[in-house]
């Protein structure tokens, strides 16, 4: 049997089964997700035999610069979609709040996992157990990397001072204990979660205090769009009501031509098939924002539709109904387009010529 760009193993039996080789960013936390993906997909095809590739990205690499500094959209995505173009992997696990809402030709998102909660969550420094965010002293430093994060906070915790803290989970949560620059920082719920740290969490942020980033709390497969067996294979690991929320956040997001240089935030909802989406803007201060909501009605009803290879802001979805993910991108848009009526191209560009000259 030929490999051709595959790989493949033969079994006891002396049967040639494909090794599906799965991309993944080296940080623990990466390989948690990925290997949490890997399970799934066991479980549902005990006989396809998975590979895990590892490798680092722009964004492990840079650490001693803001995220929002770097000025590139793919910093946790690139190289694992140059192996994935070259055929050294079949498929990548990403977080989703890390894929641009445009992928490079020829790439797909085959699936969207359920989602963890997408709220933000506040970790302490050991000498503040108990305190919160309020309660916290007057010019309390408190360490983030996302100006989205540091925009809603700021204005709404004024008594606080934010600054950026870089490296990935376990070198931040290193850098707040260890030393006694910062008072407490934020990170993803989701991510202290999936590595087990759910004890260091002191304050989970609800949408009042801090919206949360496109996509934050879901996990993403990206496949070559023409490979159509691993394409339907990733496909059942979609969770319809994550897709339809994602969909319409992605959405919001490219038609603000928003990226990590600049806040935005967003909180969805599904409830009795209707989909409601919160988004907001800011500037970098908090001071200047604009945020609305819109809501639609994701029921199919009795339509029948027949898969099709549409899609919809980098998802393809077969299982989702159709007419639902068309409802949900235009959700987005249309609350993108509300805001960009009242102003907030103006607040974008000015947010991010300040980012650039920070």
């Amino acid at each position: 049997m030929e490999e051709g760009p595959y790989k493949c193993v033969r079994d006891g039996n002396g049967t040639v089964n494909r090794v599906i080789r799965m991309g993944t960013r080296k940080s623990q936390l990466a390989r948690i997700q990925t290997d949490y993906v890997a399970e799934k997909l066991k479980t549902l095809y005990p006989d396809v035999h998975l590979e895990i590739v590892a490798m680092s990205t722009i964004g492990d690499k840079i650490l001693d610069t803001a995220l929002s500094k770097i000025g590139e959209k793919s910093l946790f995505t690139k190289e694992l979609e140059n192996a994935l173009e070259r055929n050294e992997v079949d498929l990548v696990v990403h977080s989703l709040k890390d894929l641009p809402t445009t992928l490079p030709n020829g790439f797909t998102i085959g699936a969207v996992l359920q989602r963890e909660s997408p709220h933000d969550a506040v970790v302490l420094h050991p000498k503040n157990s108990g305190l919160t965010l309020d309660t916290l002293p007057d010019g309390s430093v408190i360490g983030t990397s996302s100006l989205r994060r540091a925009a809603q906070l700021k204005k709404r915790f004024p008594h606080l001072e934010f600054k950026d803290i870089r490296g990935n989970l376990n070198t931040r949560l290193k850098k707040l204990d260890e030393k006694e620059d910062y008072a407490a920082i934020i990170l993803a719920a989701a991510g202290l979660k999936r590595m087990g740290w759910e004890a260091r969490v002191s304050q989970v942020l609800g949408p009042e205090d801090c919206m949360y980033a496109v996509g934050q709390g879901a996990l993403a497969v990206e496949v070559r769009a023409r490979d159509c067996d691993i394409l339907e294979m990733v496909s059942t690991l979609h969770h319809s009501e994550t897709v339809l929320r994602c969909i319409a956040e992605r959405a919001f997001l490219r038609r603000l031509e928003g990226g990590c240089s600049v806040p935005v935030a967003v909180n969805t909802e599904v409830k009795d098939s209707v989909l409601s989406l919160t988004g907001a803007v800011y500037s970098l201060d908090g001071a200047d924002s604009l945020k609305e909501a819109m809501e639609t009605n994701v029921d199919p009803g009795n339509k029948l539709e027949s898969a099709a290879d549409i899609q919809h802001v980098g998802v393809t979805a077969h299982n989702v109904p159709q007419c639902a993910q068309v409802a949900a991108e235009k959700l987005g848009v249309d609350l993108a387009d509300l805001l960009l009526s009242k102003g907030a191209m103006e607040i974008l560009t000015t947010a991010r010529k300040l980012n650039d000259a920070r």
